[in-house]
């Protein structure tokens, strides 16, 4: 039995139309008739066809593994996505790079505190001997109190050495992570109401389905604008964000 024909049957089996398919995963009802016709032309290419397989056949209460091996064996496994294709960036995102704190200034304005101190130290002691000396019977007044040089601009904080990104879905979306090099990291489904977080060390990409549905935010700062579209993010700790 194929691909499609497994899931048509299983979708029958648990009572389901294909317009309630489609509003669960958010998959539009033209590609669910065409997967259960064999016709994956629609899907963008293999690897949302794999995220559709996936997120129709949990939808129908069958385990999506064997139809995703399937696929491969007829379509090519994951492995044969080209790096390029998997790391091609669709909409950068700016943001900010803290800046490494400037010493040289810093250096500079201590050596002037210092000078004026000195300088202030040196025109009290002359103004104290001359006054006395005009005038015996008088105390020499008090040294003026001198001014503190100062303190130094405390230095900046340092490029974090880590990405820390969260996912919260309003609608249910399809999530994949890999690494630099193409390998599969993380991959599912993430339900509407749930939220989940990770933390890059190193660069990693983050392919979306349904980017519309979810609210992300990286290192603290929430990332507008995704579009609706299934979008690919790249990220790398201490670096630009580019998606």
């Amino acid at each position: 039995m194929s691909i499609g024909d497994t899931l048509a049957r299983a979708r029958r089996e648990a009572g389901l139309s294909i317009t309630q398919v489609s509003q669960r995963t958010r998959i539009r009802e033209t590609i669910i008739r065409g997967i259960e016709n064999d016709d994956f032309s629609a899907c963008g290419g293999d690897f949302y066809a794999r995220g559709h397989i996936r997120g129709i056949a949990k939808t129908v209460g069958i385990d999506p593994e064997p139809l995703i091996q399937e696929y491969d064996r007829a379509h090519g496994a994951l492995g044969q996505v080209s790096a390029a294709e998997v790391f091609e960036p669709t909409r950068p995102i700016r943001m900010r790079e803290r800046r490494t704190p400037n010493w040289s200034a810093v250096m500079a304005l201590a050596i002037i505190g210092v000078i004026v101190f000195v300088i202030v130290q040196a025109f009290s002691s002359s103004h104290h001997v001359n006054t006395a000396a005009r005038d015996q019977f008088k105390k020499p007044s008090a040294a003026a109190s001198a001014t503190p040089p100062p303190s130094p601009t405390p230095a900046a904080s340092q490029p974090q050495s880590s990405v820390v990104v969260q996912l919260a879905a309003n609608q249910d979306c399809w999530v994949g992570v890999y690494s630099a090099n193409g390998v599969e990291k993380w991959q599912g489904i993430i339900s509407a109401g749930m939220t989940r977080s990770w933390n890059f060390t190193r660069q990693v990409s983050m392919k979306i389905g349904n980017p519309g549905g979810i609210t992300l935010t990286v290192n603290g700062r929430s990332m507008d604008s995704l579009g609706t579209q299934p979008v690919t993010l790249n990220f790398q700790p201490g670096r630009t964000v580019s998606g």
